[in-house]
């Protein structure tokens, strides 16, 4: 299998529908020909064509298997080294492309997700490149193109508990995932896209609030506090933005936004990416509200300095002062702007490390 870089020279990486992909189709051509192809070339959906060598070949009676190592690339892509199968075996005339979930590959057991209830998580982009690569090989090899093309993912039901996975509904193992076939490194598009199913299963379970949170602490906060379903939980991380954007398109009438003092102080500022290599804390800006609220000079000063907003938080406290308060209202202004047009209510939840409340809108 070869990769290549990005203009960064992070070297990117395979997807997991395009490792199926590969194995689907060095499977089919082994059970119409008795050889494997290795390395198998498949064609990307935006035409690029790489190639993989396979890890596992089994050719037995009406089955063939392949199975292929997904390379993430520099990605922190949990499914990097995981061993990627398809099983091809005949199916009736007319059947066509018949998908089903092997070991370690999850199924759909709610609505709102791109796929019916009860189908393997295959996503449409990865089934598509799979059913191109059939008829290919069918029209090179004389085949009729109708099989059950099973994907498997080794330990995928163990990976899959470091994902949405299980709170999107997708029981049994990991999704196969891609719209490109390439993983971009640091993109975090996984979890972005993770971020929108979670709303359309929030949505399709007729939920009318969910909370997105910027981590686990934040997450328990906002549950104990409003009493919401898993399934009513956006794992929001550092990508406000992305959850924002997205429920301005797909509306739910209540969104509450957890999180520590820190990341909240970069969203009130207009930031809607939270990582901390990507925005900072405008500690002028937090001077700034000081002043405005009333501060005295000394406070002014110290918050300018302060070395975290954790810092510039408990000087406040210790001063009367409702820092996280007026964090709060920033930040629930900054995500108005971006909802304007859209049904959705703002309220906003700031914490400390330990889980306190030390902020909140009115």
């Amino acid at each position: 299998m070869t990769s290549d870089r990005t203009s960064t020279q992070l070297r990117y990486g395979w997807t997991t529908g395009a490792c199926a992909t590969a194995a689907t189709t060095a499977a089919y051509t082994a059970l119409l020909t008795g050889s494997f192809p290795d390395p198998v070339e498949i064609t990307l959906p935006k035409g690029q064509r790489p190639v993989f060598a396979l890890a596992r070949e089994e050719l037995g009676d009406g089955l063939a298997l392949a199975g292929v190592v997904k390379d993430a690339g520099d990605d922190p892509d949990v499914t990097h080294g995981a061993l990627v199968y398809a099983t091809v075996r005949p199916a009736p005339a007319g059947a066509g492309v018949v998908f089903r979930a092997g070991p370690g590959v999850g199924t759909v057991t709610k609505p709102g997700l791109p796929l019916p209830v009860g189908e393997p998580a295959i996503n449409p982009v990865p089934r598509d490149m799979m059913r191109r690569a059939v008829a290919q090989v069918a029209d090179r090899h004389g085949g009729t193109g109708d099989v059950y093309v099973e994907i498997s993912v080794e330990h995928g039901e163990e990976l899959a508990r470091h994902t949405w996975n299980p709170r999107l509904g997708i029981l049994g193992g990991l999704s196969i995932l891609g719209t490109t076939g390439i993983v971009v490194p640091y993109s975090c598009s996984a979890w972005i896209d993770s971020i929108r199913r979670g709303i359309d299963v929030a949505r399709a379970a007729g939920h009318q609030h969910v909370a997105a949170c910027t981590g686990s602490t934040s997450e328990r906060v906002a549950t104990e506090l409003y009493g919401l379903p898993d399934d009513a939980l956006l794992d929001m991380g550092d990508f406000a933005g992305a959850v924002l954007k997205y429920l301005r398109r797909h509306p739910i009438p209540r969104l509450t936004v957890a999180g520590g003092i820190g990341k909240l102080t970069k969203l009130a500022n207009g930031h809607l990416d939270l990582h901390s290599g990507r925005s900072q804390v405008d500690f002028r800006a937090l001077a700034e509200l000081v002043a405005g609220a009333g501060g005295g000079a000394d406070l002014i000063e110290g918050v300018r300095g302060a070395n975290t907003a954790l810092d510039a938080l408990r000087q406040c406290q210790a001063a009367g002062l409702p820092l996280g308060d007026l964090v709060a209202v920033g930040a629930r202004n900054t995500a108005a702007e971006v909802l304007r047009g859209s049904p959705v209510k703002v309220d906003v939840l700031v914490i400390d490390r330990a889980g306190t409340i030390v902020g909140q809108t009115p």
